[in-house]
């Protein structure tokens, strides 16, 4: 999470600590003070195409920059919900886009996240968490988000009747709900509904930077890494596998698969996918084979052609029975087998059958050490 959290303040740090002119900074600018609001049209959520010009007849029109995988756009998600709910009843449009490009984000990049940026993922992120706000997908339109220059997630524009910038920057002044103090999109709002000049024009943004398109040669890099990591397997026995129920401190997912087990090698690519989001914080992946010991070459290709950099297991003996036992005297069936284990040891997630991954990830993200419990508490039933 730390390696997470220092990408999330580099634009804060660079440009709010040391005083840095953000527009020189940046090879995409913000939209200057006073421009007219660039045009759009963009899908949302809703199925619906939405324009600039469906919200021509709203005294102020807020639009936000936001996305799914940022951690700080995540604490911000109920309160863009909040000024929609309150100040749509006052006249005003609250409108917020995901200006990533999805192929942009590596996938490590999403170690604090159920879902990447897509609009389907979009889509299953409003729906968990009850959101009405209109979100538009711009991941396929870079020119909308290159006309705003948003610096990173969230990046707050808010334009007065004519659609005139008169505000633009950060939300608040703390992604930490019980410690914010000036409510500066707010303030602005509220100003522009006066017939007021807005006090407070500008305020750096802090959160993930924006995914431009030209990101995507750092993926592809990320990508070939990942490709290039050794695949290893061992063989493991009753005592090894009896081990694997400890706590280490860690969340540890162990999966049972077989080479033979269609919905196994379906779900498969899934399962490493997910290692290698969270690989980079407190997360173990171990898979086990119930393949016969003898079926270790066909195990190892398998292996090697999912470019599966998890810590791999082969039983180690023809009684499955006796090696199931060992593992959980409860499991006496089939494969796949999956259990996820907490820091301390305690079981979060299990199932015998397919893993329901946005189920799984979310279990898993809700106790996974992090620097700020908010981020933990996102992800538990009811928040």
């Amino acid at each position: 999470m730390r390696k997470s959290i220092a990408k999330t303040f580099f634009v804060f740090v660079a440009v709010v600590l040391m005083g840095l002119p953000l527009r020189a900074q940046q090879a995409h600018p913000i939209l200057a003070l006073g421009s007219p609001a660039p045009n759009f049209s963009l899908p949302g959520v809703d199925g619906k195409t939405h324009k600039l010009s469906d919200y021509a007849s709203s005294p102020v029109l807020a639009v936000i920059f936001t996305c799914n995988h940022c951690p700080i756009a995540m604490m911000y998600e109920q309160r863009i919900e909040q000024l929609y709910q309150t100040y749509g009843k006052k006249g005003v449009a609250v409108v917020a886009i995901m200006g990533n490009d999805p192929k942009a984000i590596s996938i490590d990049e999403l170690d604090s996240s159920d879902t990447s940026d897509t609009l389907p993922e979009m889509k299953l992120r409003v729906a968990y968490k009850h959101l009405h706000y209109p979100y538009l997908y711009g991941g396929d339109a870079p020119a909308v988000t290159q006309a705003y220059g948003p610096q990173a997630t969230p990046h707050v524009f808010i334009f007065d009747k004519a659609r005139r910038l008169r505000y633009e920057g950060r939300f608040d002044n703390s992604y930490r709900i019980e410690k914010v103090t000036t409510h500066d999109a707010l303030n602005a709002i509220d100003a522009l509904l006066a017939g007021k000049e807005v006090a407070v024009k500008h305020n750096g943004t802090f959160g993930c930077s924006t995914k431009w398109p030209e990101k995507s040669a750092l993926r592809e890099a990320a990508d070939a890494k990942i490709n290039a990591t050794p695949v290893q397997l061992e063989k493991i026995g009753a005592a090894g596998l009896k081990k694997l129920r400890q706590p280490t401190g860690q969340v540890k997912i162990v999966n049972f698969w077989a080479t033979w087990c269609g919905s196994c090698i379906v779900e498969f690519a899934d399962l490493e996918d997910t290692f290698r989001m969270y690989s980079g914080r407190d997360l173990e992946l171990i898979t086990v084979s119930a393949n016969m010991p003898d079926e270790q070459a066909s195990v190892m290709r398998f292996l090697q052609k999912k470019h599966a950099t998890s810590r791999n297991y082969l039983f180690a003996s023809d009684d499955t029975s006796a090696l199931q036992a060992a593992f959980d005297p409860t499991w006496q069936s089939a494969v796949p087998y999956t259990v996820v284990f907490g820091p301390k040891g305690e079981v979060i997630y299990k199932t015998l059958g397919s893993i329901d991954f946005l189920e799984m990830r979310r279990k898993i993200l809700s106790v996974m050490p992090s620097d700020y419990i908010g981020f933990n508490k996102y992800w538990q039933a009811g928040n």
